[in-house]
């Protein structure tokens, strides 16, 4: 970069590469700008007499890098960008490039940090300097800083919520260098916002291979106490899907139980799997039937599909209930003689 390039200011620079994109490009940037930056900006435009060939470019290709850059960090945060830009221009330009972006283009810092956990930050960031804390809860949401600070002792709450409240301007280079190590920290953890467990599925699982006589204690149980939760539960816990789990014979028996409407309209959009088992199980006749009625039968929606397949759930589980046929589950006792 040129002694010349680097005694212009941030409007200046701004001012010449609009006037180097010309009057088209200009004018759609404008329609991004507040009043004031367009007051700002055409005052300057309207100062310069002409434009030096050798600072027009140095101005494009400065422009280029940080766009170029804003686009690393979007990717992989500012760690990546920094990697990126450093084998590319080395460091000390990557460093110069990044500092602007900061400050110009308003990258707020640990950015990669507000997808992770509060928890997570705390268990990384709990052993380090007051200070550190302190500078890395100010850059965070409002809602994450204030369960750190919670969770740290009491004894040092008091003096870190002063360091915030005090803190001044800090240098670039100390940020990006904070922001490095705890970005290291948590690469393993923020790749995905948050990692759930339990919920309805992970109970459903659970309850899934637990032998019959523990299931309907358990749910027994729960519908006394939440009757919505036992219900959604059970709604779960055996789809239609899993008809194929079954013997020829309980399929048999399915069949012959359900609405025929309700077998179609479930059949429609099931695997080629679940068709197979059915139409081996169903008369000759019937099969046929069900494959003319099949192809000649239109777009169906996702609702009735669901209910028709609920329905023939009720009926697979009213039919075990009663005996009449067996659902293989965990627990060992499962034993057909």
């Amino acid at each position: 970069m040129s002694k010349k390039d680097k005694d212009l200011s941030g409007k200046q620079k701004a001012a010449l590469l609009l006037i180097s994109l010309g009057p088209e490009v200009s004018a759609s940037v404008y329609k991004h700008l507040s009043e004031e930056e367009i007051e700002r900006l055409t005052l300057e435009i309207s100062g310069v007499k002409k434009v030096d060939s050798a600072v027009k470019e140095e101005i494009i290709e400065e422009f280029h890098q940080i766009a170029l850059a804003q686009d690393y960090i979007t990717q992989g945060g500012i760690g990546y960008a920094k990697t990126v830009l450093e084998k590319a221009l080395g460091a000390e330009q990557a460093q110069a490039i990044l500092n602007r972006l900061t400050s110009s283009l308003q990258v707020r810092p640990f950015d990669f940090a507000r997808k992770a956990d509060p928890a997570q930050i705390f268990n990384f960031i709990q052993n380090e300097h007051p200070q550190t804390m302190a500078l890395i809860l100010s850059y965070l949401e409002p809602g994450q800083a204030g369960v750190i600070l919670s969770s740290l002792p009491q004894e040092v709450q008091a003096d870190i919520a002063k360091r915030i409240a005090i803190m001044e301007s800090t240098s670039p280079e100390v940020i990006s260098e904070i922001e490095s190590v705890l970005e290291r920290k948590l690469s393993s953890t923020v790749t995905q916002d948050y990692t759930e467990t339990g919920g309805v599925d992970a109970v459903v699982e659970v309850l899934n291979g637990v032998d019959r006589q523990t299931e309907k204690t358990i749910l027994d149980a729960l519908e006394i106490q939440d009757p919505e939760l036992a219900e959604e539960i059970k709604k779960r816990m055996f789809v239609f899907e899993d008809i194929v789990t079954l013997d020829n014979r309980s399929i048999q028996r399915v069949i012959r139980d359900c609405e025929n409407e309700d077998l179609l309209l479930s059949m429609k959009v099931s695997s080629d799997e679940v068709k197979e088992i059915i139409f081996r199980n169903m008369s000759q006749r019937m099969a046929e039937t069900f494959r003319e009625e099949m192809d000649i039968m239109g777009p169906v929606r996702l609702r009735d599909v669901e209910e028709a397949q609920s329905r023939i759930v009720a009926v697979i589980r009213r039919l075990e209930d009663a005996g009449e046929i067996i659902i293989a589950r965990g627990g060992g006792d499962d034993v057909i003689v």
